[in-house]
């Protein structure tokens, strides 16, 4: 029996004046309750209690023993009702990772408005379209896009990333509006390089067919900020994440085409470092993203409910 056990032992001894109350309320058998009681007496060299038809007291000795007991335990409640208050209190430094565009464009906002309600917190953003290493880096949280691999890591679903084919109104004037995916091989295409295949993009039909095209043009990067500019500049067609293009299509420097063919809509997930134990400052960052980024949350203003 260890040394925290046993003291929970020897206390309930006293306080319920038998061995078999006290070994019960432990979950214990009273023979070894019993045995516990006397290696504790032959370890201090001491007697502890006294046995007898009426019950079980404690001698002078013991008495003085079980108040030490006593401390032990209210220390050890202490600890615990600690560590469970700062276990469930939103406070302390709150590391997150995410990509350059969803970040600057949507977690900033919601990770400014999150600290507004919980002024206890502290935020170190991390903007990089790598994948970090949770663990290694100390993360606390990452938002990632599309589906996960499997593995260790705690992850739960936040909602869905919509992206359309979008190009300014001048571009269009002078080349035309494409109705298929197979006229994109007559226009100038601006290549995001980081997803969506590359120069391959990939369509789902009205009926639910796959087409997927070879696309070329003037710009290719692999930053978003770059593709939406060269779209909006009438420099070509763009594939564009619904969060990217939602202002620029609001103002009208760029429309939608291709309106009948869906590109893939990427999964977005919150990842952390374990799915067991997950810190208060977690839960409730996770929570408040996932109130945030419900329904078509890429029509709303940035941070907006």
């Amino acid at each position: 029996m260890d040394r925290i056990t046993g003291v929970q032992l020897f206390a309930r001894i006293v306080e319920t004046g038998s061995f078999s109350k006290a070994s019960s309320d432990l979950g214990i058998t009273q023979p070894t309750a019993t045995k516990h009681v006397a290696a504790l007496e032959a370890r201090l060299g001491a007697r502890l209690l006294n046995r007898n038809t009426r019950g079980v007291s404690a001698t002078e000795i013991g008495a003085l023993y079980y108040e030490k007991c006593k401390a032990i335990q209210r220390e050890l409640d202490e600890a615990d009702s600690l560590a469970a208050l700062l276990q469930s209190k939103v406070r302390g430094q709150l590391r997150i990772s995410t990509s350059v565009a969803f970040g600057r464009r949507v977690v900033t906002p919601l990770a400014l408005k999150f600290m507004r309600e919980h002024p206890d917190v502290t935020l170190d953003l991390s903007f990089d379209d790598r994948y970090v290493n949770l663990v290694e880096q100390g993360v606390d949280v990452a938002l990632r896009m599309g589906r996960l691999a499997d593995s260790a890591l705690g992850a739960r679903y936040l909602g869905t990333n919509p992206w359309l084919t979008a190009a300014a109104p001048d571009y269009l004037a002078r080349r035309g509006t494409p109705h298929t995916p197979a006229e994109l091989a007559q226009h100038d295409c601006l290549v995001y390089s980081s997803v969506q295949g590359d120069d391959r993009w990939s369509f789902t039909g009205a009926s639910g067919e796959a087409v997927s095209v070879p696309v070329k043009g003037t710009l290719r990067s692999n930053n978003l900020s770059a593709v939406l500019a060269a779209c909006r500049a009438g420099l070509g067609l763009a594939v564009l994440p619904w969060y990217v293009a939602r202002e620029s299509v609001a103002d009208g420097a760029i429309v939608p085409v291709l309106t009948d063919f869906a590109l893939p809509t990427q999964e977005l997930h919150a990842v952390f470092p374990s799915p067991k134990l997950v810190p208060g400052k977690v839960s409730t960052f996770i929570d408040f993203l996932k109130l945030h980024l419900d329904g078509e949350w890429w029509k709303r203003a940035p941070g907006a409910a």
